[in-house]
């Protein structure tokens, strides 16, 4: 749009996008009896193939485009993931995906990319918006490392430890999804001294440890200084000591945990680098309730941004 917002194609993408998250993990009784599912009882069949109907109007077609492109001898380079995945050849020369599975991994990697990032740093701006202090410290951090005659760099993450020190808490304290994605036990096993038989399905709370009063302080209470590190030694996004999940671990952990680590640090940063934020007019506090279906925000944050650079940067972004 001239003003730079969302157009209405891009809100329809977005939307069927989060209407697929909202329902993927939902409960749906033909999960369990299968024998109803042709009745479609929930009605979730219905709600998903629209959905997923809605993001591949958009996806189809640019993806046909590209392949297109590479047999036709147009493009050569490897420009993006999609390149990569259309170029892929077996040890006889052949495709190793169908133009079909291609567009399958699209959808599945963009499902994937834009809940954790979005809602960590949703979060993160409706909790610090309520605590202006954490706001004025991230600020001055940005400014002492960054500076205002320039936008905030991924190379700038390393000296952004309270930044994303409050990335990592929104992270701890709002995780997405309430479990991880679903595990099968292959062999019987015992952890913790619990007996886990083989075929169990396995689901690891993520509120469970992020908020567990043994581990954390204050668990319920928004406090990024407690993943500051003493003597200035680098904050992470993940825990490598399992005290919290911000994507997830193991050999079939996320595969896109930098990335998606980055991606939030990044916004966050220049979200808090770019505007003064404040409550809207005759508001004194941020809703902070939880949603019924997920983690995120019962009702999308509101707030007031007033740009603090020059205008040239908005306009180079």
């Amino acid at each position: 749009m001239e003003d730079g917002g969302p157009g209405v194609e891009e809100e329809e993408h977005v939307a069927g996008l989060f209407t697929i998250l909202g329902y993927l993990y939902s409960f749906c009784i033909s999960d369990y009896l299968p024998c109803l599912r042709v009745f479609d009882i929930d009605g979730h069949e219905k709600i998903m193939k629209k959905a997923l109907g809605t993001v591949r109007k958009y996806h189809d077609p640019e993806i046909d485009q590209r392949i297109g492109k590479w047999k036709e001898g147009c493009k050569k380079e490897k420009e993006d993931l999609l390149d990569v995945l259309i170029t892929l050849k077996d040890i006889d020369g052949r495709p190793v995906l169908s133009a079909e599975e291609i567009k399958g991994q699209i959808v599945e990697l963009m499902i994937a990319t834009v809940d954790n990032p979005s809602n960590g740093v949703e979060w993160a701006l409706a909790e610090m918006i309520n605590q202006p202090q954490t706001i004025e410290k991230a600020i001055e951090e940005l400014d002492r490392v960054v500076g205002k005659e320039r936008l905030v760099q991924e190379s700038d993450l390393p000296h952004l430890n309270y930044v994303k020190a409050c990335a990592r808490e929104a992270f701890r304290l709002h995780p997405l999804a309430p479990f991880n994605v679903p595990h099968v036990s292959l062999a019987d096993t015992t952890v913790a001294g619990y007996f886990i038989p083989k075929g169990s399905h396995v689901l690891l709370s993520r509120p469970g440890l992020g908020r567990n009063p043994r581990v954390w302080e204050e668990p319920l209470k928004f406090k990024p200084e407690r993943h500051l590190k003493d003597a200035g030694s680098e904050v992470g996004l993940s825990d490598p000591e399992l005290k919290m999940f911000s994507f997830s671990t193991g050999r079939r952990g996320c595969a896109g945990v930098t990335l998606g680590s980055t991606m939030t640090a990044i916004l966050l940063a220049r979200l808090l680098q770019g505007f003064t934020w404040k409550f809207p007019p005759c508001v004194s506090s941020v809703d902070l309730r939880e949603a019924q279906t997920d983690h995120s925000l019962a009702h999308p944050l509101l707030a007031l941004a007033q740009p603090r650079l020059g205008e040239n940067l908005y306009i180079a972004a």
